[in-house]
């Protein structure tokens, strides 16, 4: 059986600016631990080579590539977020979505109170939802 099944994030040099983010908009979130490249490292030096934060009971993985690449996040994946109130997910959908996209805006979609659906500017979508 998996020892632990966790989301891992691989930034293309904008990681610690995420985490700092996520960090930030949830009350029970952390900063794990964080590493960063040092000189004559594969990746560029202060960038992030490993880091582990926690937004409520979920943790994540993430990185910042050492290796360019052509793809980045996809909104088939996403974070879903069930919110205690409606002010909780208006201030969350508000943050998130700065410099982002919204894929759904704010409304009763029928299966919830209130949902939005956004790709924050880092490029990672978040569902918000007020059940």
């Amino acid at each position: 059986m998996a020892r632990a099944i966790t989301p891992f994030l691989m930034f293309q040099g904008t990681a610690e600016q995420a985490i700092n983010l996520y960090v930030s908009l949830f009350a029970d979130a952390e900063v794990v631990r964080i590493a960063h490249y040092g000189p004559g490292e594969q990746g560029v030096e202060g960038s992030v080579k490993n880091a582990e934060f926690r937004l409520g009971n979920q943790r994540f993985i993430c990185i910042d590539s050492p290796v360019k690449h052509d793809f980045g996040f996809t909104p088939a994946f996403s974070v879903f977020v069930d919110c205690d109130s409606e002010a909780e997910l208006n201030a969350l959908f508000g943050k998130l979505s700065e410099g982002g996209t919204i894929f759904m805006p704010l409304d009763d979609y029928g299966f919830s109170t209130k949902f939005g659906w956004v790709g924050d500017r880092f490029g990672v979508s978040w569902q918000l939802n007020l059940p």
